[in-house]
């Protein structure tokens, strides 16, 4: 990792993979050597810090670098967590789609648009599977934008509707989510891009997560976290704020990092377990249409925060995300597939004896099965269910 990592200082910049340094100021989404950016390390929270008026995630103020004059804000974050008997096990469950439109995206999305509204952006393009693209455009709704996303034709349509009721101007393109993500690129030479995938400022929104649960446990960190990964960037979000918490004195250890992903999307996890990705044949769909990524542009970073944790990756099957689907549901949780794949993740990792019966773990649930009704109606087809009753 490059040295600009190393420690807090008190001017924050952006630097590329090779080292160059930006400034924050800087109208870029990308590095001059085409890699991600990311911010320099920025002091984490004491609990006095914390501004316990305020009802959202901006409560975090002091260690989100956006100024709060251009703060654009739905009320998002705080979500629940949600303690539950899981196979004998104490679990706590993270629920994300109470954020404003459903999904942890607005964590990241808010402070991107209020970063891109105090640099003047007028117009925002973004590229998205759905929930991402909705988020973009609920946002720059609240900030007087005009948003453009770009969105994989297969994409479910209530997410494409929830978008396009924004207000933002939809363009449908055939092709893989890499195709997708390769026709925004090329629009971004004209219309300013604001990727949840590219834009370093989203890991600043997405990083509060981690210090909700820290909050909520009493300033304590858990033992375990457990994350479905399609670009990763609840990975990188977590362990940037757990390095401030752990850099401010206010946590003694990083919780482990411990990922899902469907097992035809597995990069990250193929990547962390040194499985040649393939070996596992060619991509198919998956029931996980949120975390179908072939190449997360921030694979290295997101595979050194995992080793970092001292965490795990596994892929998982599509019988596996079902079955967690349905499992969720039978306690009240009505989660998309996407996330799903993280209570199958908790399933393995349960099983094969990485999460102990006395260790705090928590279970980060990213959207809503309302968002995927299409999906949600193929596992609950009660067509197929020959247990279903029928009433006339």
């Amino acid at each position: 990792m490059n040295d600009t990592t190393s420690a807090v200082i008190d001017t924050p910049f952006l630097y590329d993979r090779s080292g160059r340094r930006y400034a924050v100021t800087d109208r870029r989404w990308r590095g001059e050597d085409g890699t991600p950016l990311a911010l320099s390390p920025v002091p984490g929270l004491t609990p006095g810090q914390i501004d316990t008026g305020e009802r959202s995630l901006w409560r975090y103020q002091a260690a989100i670098p956006v100024s709060p004059r251009h703060r654009v804000s739905l009320g998002e974050g705080l979500t629940p967590m949600l303690p539950l008997d899981w196979d004998g096990l104490r679990v706590h469950f993270k629920l994300e789609w109470f954020n404003p439109t459903s999904s942890f995206k607005d964590r990241g999305i808010t402070v991107m648009i209020s970063h891109l509204l105090g640099q003047g952006e007028t117009h925002v393009l973004e590229d998205s599977s759905g929930n991402g693209g909705s988020s973009v455009a609920a946002y720059a709704a609240a900030a007087g934008m005009h948003a453009k996303i770009i969105v994989p034709a297969a994409t479910s349509a209530a997410k494409i509707l929830q978008a396009r009721a924004y207000g933002a101007q939809i363009e449908l393109v055939e092709g893989t989510r890499e195709q997708v993500s390769d026709e925004a690129i090329r629009q971004s030479e004209q219309i300013s891009y604001a990727s949840h995938n590219w834009h370093p400022f989203f890991l600043q929104g997405t990083k509060t997560v981690a210090y909700e649960m820290w909050e909520s446990l009493g300033f304590r960190a858990p033992d375990n976290v457990v994350l479905v990964a399609g670009a990763g960037s609840n990975i990188l979000g977590c362990d940037i704020a757990f390095s401030e918490l752990l850099e401010a004195r206010q946590i003694d250890r990083r919780p482990r990092l411990l990922v899902g992903q469907p097992e035809h999307w597995a990069t990250i996890a193929d990547a962390v377990n040194g499985i040649d990705p393939r070996s596992r044949g060619p991509r198919v769909p998956t029931i996980a249409e949120g975390a179908s990524i072939a190449n997360p542009v921030r694979l290295p970073e997101t595979v050194e925060a995992i080793h970092r944790s001292g965490g795990a990756a596994v892929a998982v099957t599509e019988d596996q995300i079902r079955t967690a689907v349905r499992k969720l549901a039978s306690r009240g949780l009505y989660a998309e597939p996407t996330s799903s794949v993280a209570a199958a993740a908790l399933d393995h990792f349960i099983a094969d004896g990485t999460i102990g019966p006395d260790e705090t773990t928590v279970v980060i649930l990213t959207g809503a099965g309302l968002k995927s009704a299409e999906k949600m109606a193929a596992v609950f087809d009660t067509d197929n269910n020959p247990d279903e009753e029928s009433h006339a």
